[in-house]
């Protein structure tokens, strides 16, 4: 396993590894036993960073999420696990009430604390590691979340604070907001983010007025001009869009630019004898702007192949087909 460092605060900043699991789905659809050894065969590999959220997985059960949360909570008490495993959780979007439909709660300042309290409870946690604001909610004032957030660094709740699916403006305004009241600021973001390029002229099927979470290319110079930042990436292998016949690809990547990328791609798997799946991570993990992958996994091979592309180093040849093709 590789690692880097995330956090600018020399009293939180840790050291994870390059790749992070995502328990979306631990809890739900995959079972206590599956996730508990998707999660051993993660650490045994030397992983270190684990990614969830407050409202996973809500839809599958018609709750108001926590599935997940507890789950790992559970997986921590049994495997005697402390602080060598970062967890990173996320609140916003749990629904006010349970069910199918998607009402959050928002980032209310009393939302956040109390949504704060439970994660903790649930992970059995003292203090939570990183807490992502889940999306941006502009019914509340900014400068209401960016106190509230500082707040939970201040008494101990959580160590650091990250943004996910947030226009650069707004993250760009968060952090303006913090700097002028000396308060902390976020210091991760996470965003959809892989090797095909998706369209931006129609919306998601996440958002009626397009996709803040789509990342794109004013999000990435952004980023390149604020290196204290560290990306993380959801759904980096497009659910297995890249290897399986079974998973099309959305009208997001049905554009010309998609089978000039996959073109590339291929040529890439030619040469190095991967998985398309591994090549895409190499590719994030070691491009000019530094990305740490977040993969899920359903079985412990799923997890496997995602824990050998850490080691598949590309050439600067191949680095720049894959980045030239349009």
């Amino acid at each position: 396993m590789k690692y880097r460092k995330i956090g600018t605060d020399p009293q939180h900043r840790r050291e994870v590894s390059v790749l992070a699991l995502g328990a979306m789905t631990f809890g739900t659809t995959v079972e206590q036993e599956r996730a508990f050894a998707i999660l051993d065969r993660f650490v045994e590999a030397g992983g270190t960073f684990l990614d969830t959220a407050n409202n996973y997985a809500f839809w599958v059960k018609g709750t108001q999420g926590g599935e997940s949360e507890r789950l790992l909570g559970r997986w921590r008490r049994s495997r005697g696990i402390t602080d060598e495993v970062v967890i990173a959780t996320k609140l916003g979007g749990r629904p006010k009430t349970p069910g199918f439909a998607f009402n959050p709660e928002g980032l209310a300042p009393q939302v956040i604390r109390a949504s704060a309290a439970r994660s903790r409870e649930y992970l059995g946690v003292e203090q939570l590691d990183l807490l992502y604001a889940h999306a941006d909610f502009m019914d509340t004032p900014q400068k209401d979340i960016v106190e509230a957030f500082a707040s939970l660094v201040a008494d101990g709740s959580v160590a650091m604070i990250g943004a996910s699916n947030h226009w650069s403006w707004r993250l760009e305004k968060w952090r303006s907001l913090a700097d002028g009241a000396g308060l902390p600021g976020y210091e991760v973001v996470q965003y959809h983010h892989t090797y095909l390029r998706a369209r931006t002229d129609v919306p998601s099927r996440r958002s009626k007025e397009g996709d803040e979470g789509l990342f794109s290319t004013e999000l990435m110079t952004y980023l390149k001009d604020r290196p204290e930042l560290t990306l993380l990436a959801y759904t980096p292998l497009l659910s297995g869009g890249y290897v399986r016949e079974d998973r099309p690809l959305d009208e997001l990547h049905d554009h010309a630019g998609t089978q000039a990328r996959l073109k590339a791609l291929q040529e890439v798997v030619r040469e190095t004898g991967a998985t398309a799946n591994q090549v895409v991570l190499s590719w994030m993990i070691g491009g000019d702007l530094p990305v740490i992958p977040l993969v899920g996994a359903s079985s412990v091979a799923q997890l496997n192949e995602s824990l050998d592309a850490v080691d598949l180093e590309l050439t600067a040849g191949q680095r720049a087909l894959l980045d030239a093709a349009h």
